[in-house]
């Protein structure tokens, strides 16, 4: 009995391990099957959506006071702009940034595909052609426990999607948008 105990544990640990390293592409599978069937119940498994609204906040209010500049940064009328500003594209990513929001993004991208004519089929009246956030993404660990898949983007930019292993599982918390810099 003893004689399979050992390499029955290291057995399970090199499962446990391959499992946990195959974790951000199945996170990444997941995704986008939860988009291209629009269940967003699906998608909140694998989206930690507290973590990924204050990452996407402070990414825009980053850029909306970057893009201000310091003209408007030192005048009172500007510091309570920005102040405005910033609790408007917040809220907008609180409301947006939710599993409803999201469906209702996902909802509303269906109709704009079906009313430009760009169904799976190409019949009118065919399903849209499903959203495809991720395909063509290039994925690499960072550390253990973050991971990254970069898609470039027609323009010449690119969008990062960050995973983070949460125990044994990984969840997307952070999306990297193509913002520019001000000139």
């Amino acid at each position: 009995m003893k004689k399979w105990l050992l390499p029955t544990i290291a057995l399970l640990l090199v499962l446990l391990a391959g499992y946990v390293a195959a974790g951000p592409w199945l996170a990444i599978r997941g995704i986008s099957e939860a988009i291209e069937q629009r269940d967003a119940a699906r998608l909140a498994r694998h989206v930690d959506f507290p973590a990924l609204r204050i990452n996407l906040k402070a990414q825009l209010d980053d850029q909306l006071v970057r893009r201000a500049g310091s003209d408007m940064q030192s005048s009172l009328f500007g510091v309570m702009a920005l102040g405005v500003a910033g609790r408007l594209t917040g809220a907008a990513v609180d409301v947006m940034v939710t599993p409803a929001g999201i469906s209702a993004l996902l909802q509303g991208h269906g109709v704009w595909k079906r009313a430009t004519g760009d169904t799976a089929d190409g019949d009118t009246w065919g399903p849209p052609a499903p959203a495809r956030p991720l395909q063509g993404a290039r994925g690499r660990y960072e550390s253990l426990s973050r991971f990254t898949a970069t898609r470039p983007l027609d323009d010449g930019g690119s969008v990062v999607y960050v995973l983070s292993r949460q125990g044994l599982h990984w969840r997307l918390t952070d999306i990297t948008l193509p913002l520019d810099a001000p000139q």
